[in-house]
C-alpha cells in the first residue's frame, strides 16, 4: 500500500490526445508527488485542435468505481471534470462523501468544449445551488462563471464554497484569477516570471488537477490556488504547441 503520497482521484473524460481530462490530471499528479486514481466519466474522440464525439459511461459503473477505490484507498481530494448534468455530479458527490466525508472536492464545471460542443446539460442547473454546498471549490473560467451566476448558482444562502473565477477569458486583467472566499475577493495575479503564454489544450483541467493535489498535500484553498497558478504557468510556457509539456514543481 502506497504510504509516502497521499491518493488524489481525478473523476473526469478520457482525452486520447492526452491534453485534458483524466491523462492530463494524472500527468499533474505525478509531478506534484501525489498518487493519482481515476475514474472515467466519458469516453471522447479528439485532438488538441479538433472535437469528434463522446460517449457517457453508465452512472452506476461510475459509482461503482468511486467506491472501489474510495474504499481501499484513503483518498484525500477529488477532481471532478466534466460531467453529464445535475443529478450526474449529485450522486457522485453523495458517493465520495458518504464514504469520507472530510474529502476535499474541486469542481471544474466543463460547460462547453472550445469548438463549442456542449457537454453538461444546462437545464440542470437550478438543483446545483443544493448541490455545491458539498463542494470546496469550483473552477469555472470567465464565461462559464457569468454564465452559472446568471442561472442563479451562486447567489446566498447556497453559496458555501469556494470559487475561483480563472482569468484567461478575461479582456481586462488577462491572467489574474479572482478566489472568492466567504463573500472577500481575494486576487492572484501572474508571477513576476511570467511574461506570457501559449494557449493550451486542456489547461483547465491541468489546474484544476494542481489544485486538488495541492489540498491533498495539505495547503488550504488560497495556498493550493496559488500554488496551483505557479503550476500552470509552467505548463501554459513549456512551449508553443496546443499540447503542453508537465514539469516538477517544488513545493
Amino acid at each position: 500500500m502506497q504510504a509516502a503520497r497521499p491518493f488524489v482521484m481525478s473523476i473526469a473524460g478520457f482525452d486520447p490526445s492526452g491534453g485534458a481530462g483524466l491523462l492530463a490530471d494524472v500527468k499533474t499528479f505525478e509531478q506534484l508527488k501525489v498518487q493519482g486514481l481515476a475514474v472515467c466519466t466519458a469516453m471522447t474522440l479528439q485532438t488538441e485542435s479538433e472535437f469528434f464525439g463522446m460517449r457517457w459511461q453508465p452512472l452506476e459503473e461510475i459509482l461503482n468505481s468511486i467506491h472501489v477505490l474510495m474504499k481501499n484507498y484513503d483518498v484525500k481530494a477529488v477532481k471532478i471534470g466534466v460531467v453529464k448534468d445535475a443529478e450526474f455530479l449529485n450522486e457522485i458527490i453523495k458517493t465520495i462523501k458518504l464514504i469520507n466525508s472530510e474529502t476535499k472536492i474541486v469542481w471544474d464545471p466543463v460547460l462547453k468544449s472550445t469548438s463549442e460542443f456542449s457537454f453538461f446539460d444546462l437545464n440542470t442547473i437550478s438543483p446545483l445551488k443544493h448541490i455545491i454546498q458539498q463542494i470546496n471549490l469550483i473552477t469555472p473560467n470567465y464565461n462559464e462563471y457569468n454564465i452559472l451566476k446568471e442561472a442563479g448558482l451562486f447567489e446566498e444562502p447556497h453559496n458555501l464554497c469556494s470559487i475561483l473565477m480563472k482569468g484567461g477569458h478575461r479582456e481586462d486583467k488577462i491572467g489574474t484569477d479572482i478566489l472568492i472566499q466567504n463573500g472577500k475577493e481575494i486576487f492572484i495575479e501572474p508571477s513576476d516570471t511570467f511574461s506570457g503564454f501559449y494557449p493550451k489544450h486542456g489547461s483547465g483541467c491541468v489546474l484544476s488537477s494542481a489544485i486538488a493535489g495541492c489540498l491533498a498535500l495539505g495547503k488550504d484553498i488560497e495556498q493550493a490556488c496559488r500554488s496551483g497558478k505557479l503550476y500552470i504557468e509552467k505548463f501554459l510556457t513549456s512551449t508553443p504547441a496546443l499540447l503542453g509539456f508537465h514539469s516538477r514543481m517544488d513545493h
